[in-house]
């Protein structure tokens, strides 16, 4: 049995100012994006992007992720509450992110970036796809830090109790999502797209590994407390499945156009 180590949320302190680990693993992510998709500018300026682009595009999915993120929290997981309290949606030091919330908060960005920039919005998040997964795992590190969005009981050898909840051996799910939505869905992503690929692959590929993973990780994760189970299903895996059957529709969608393109380039004029 391991025993979580309860760090310090707040990882620096500077005068009258905290500095808390959840909000430098954001930090940390945003960085990762811009550094890996510089790499990637250099390595393939065939795409036709610039790092000043780069910037721009970070800018915009910065505040999607964080307008997204907190929006996304208040409509899925505690609309009545905020609704009863409509000021404490702006209680951000309170905590309440969503991913799927800040998900769609990015796309809406891109779409947002695509139409003043004149560029296609599915070679924007192509693009960007790849770079992202590593902010998810920064995120979920930060949420094992934080020992919030703990695991359900397990018997299991490397169990963690939680002291903040109870003394029984729990999932460390925050760090199997770390491992599968960071690390490996980054690895699939950033292989599948060294190599030229139809428009909206790289795009479809990750809403259909990021969905099945969360999906599956989420058995072992407790569900929120508020909502509990519906239908024998978490409020995570519900939003889940609209993205896992979007993922393979765009993909089957991205191949069956890149062919036809493809037959129609090689007619002779």
């Amino acid at each position: 049995m391991i025993v979580h180590p309860q760090f310090d949320p707040v990882a620096l302190h500077v005068g009258p100012l905290s500095i808390r680990w959840y909000g430098l693993m954001y930090l940390i992510g945003f960085v990762a994006v811009i550094l890996l998709g510089r790499y990637r500018i250099r390595r393939r300026p065939d795409q036709g992007w610039t790092a000043q682009a780069l910037d721009d595009m970070v800018f915009h999915g910065v505040l999607g992720v964080v307008i997204g993120g907190r929006l996304g929290y208040v409509l899925f997981y505690k609309l009545g509450e905020y609704l009863d309290n409509p000021l404490h949606i702006f209680y951000v030091w309170e905590g309440g992110m969503s991913f799927h919330g800040g998900f769609l908060g990015v796309v809406v960005a891109m779409l947002l970036y695509a139409r003043r920039t004149g560029r296609a919005w599915l070679d924007l998040t192509d693009f960007i796809a790849p770079l992202t997964a590593v902010g998810l795992g920064a995120g979920r590190i930060g949420n094992f830090i934080n020992a919030e969005l703990w695991g359900r009981p397990t018997d299991l050898s490397w169990g963690m109790v939680f002291p903040n909840v109870d003394t029984e051996p729990r999932h460390p799910s925050q760090l199997y999502e770390a491992g599968t939505e960071g690390l490996l869905l980054f690895l699939i992503l950033w292989v599948y797209s060294m190599k030229p690929r139809p428009r909206g692959a790289v795009s479809g590929l990750f809403l259909l590994c990021y969905g099945a993973m969360r999906f599956g990780v989420e058995y072992t994760r407790e569900p929120d407390a508020f909502l509990g189970l519906l239908g024998g299903l978490s409020m995570g895996q519900w939003l889940c499945i609209p993205m896992v059957l979007a993922g393979a529709g765009l993909l089957v969608w991205s191949y069956r156009a890149g062919q036809a393109a493809g037959a129609s380039s090689s007619v002779p004029k």
